[in-house]
């Protein structure tokens, strides 16, 4: 019962949170990432995921999280979204790095496209007043990334270990 309920509950909350927090502030706390690592510490205990597979999903994380604080360093990315990237990778592991990779890329594009599309037009007076539309509005600014490794991480999700260990 616990298992099943943290399967379908604890990965897909924290990545709606992680999504949520980067539209309205443009940060996704170091906690959110935390918890990934943590949730999947206990998931991997839970399930009785051997200590190869386990290393694999770690090797996988330290991969994206090398290539996502280049990413940063180079000002392409913001360090939440690297981390996040990276905490999403643990879960994800190997098997499905390239899938979420690409569904990212491709939902990120799209959800810049959107933005740039936002800015060209004024923002209405009623919305001005909203920080996070205001912010989201600004020429120039960040783009919220987070929801697109959000997006992207949902979509892969169902097709884990972890779905199939709870028989999806």
């Amino acid at each position: 019962m616990i298992s099943e309920t943290a399967t379908l509950v604890l990965f897909p909350a924290l990545m709606a949170f992680a999504a949520s927090s980067d539209l309205l502030t443009m940060t996704i706390s170091n906690r959110v990432s935390l918890a990934l690592i943590a949730g999947f510490g206990i998931m991997a205990a839970i399930t009785g995921m051997n200590l190869t597979d386990i290393g694999l999903h770690i090797a996988a994380a330290a991969l994206v999280l090398l290539m996502a604080f280049i990413c940063f360093s180079r000002g392409w990315i913001g360090g939440g979204d690297a981390k996040l990237a990276a905490a999403t990778a643990l879960w994800l592991g190997f098997e499905h790095l390239i899938e979420y990779l690409l569904a990212a890329s491709i939902f990120g594009g799209i959800l810049t496209l959107l933005i740039i599309g936002f800015r060209r037009f004024p923002l209405p007076p009623q919305l001005a007043g909203q920080a996070w539309l205001a912010r989201l509005h600004r020429a120039g600014g960040g783009v919220p990334y987070g929801i697109a490794l959000a997006i992207a991480a949902l979509v892969v999700y169902p097709h884990t270990v972890w779905m199939k260990a709870f028989g999806g």
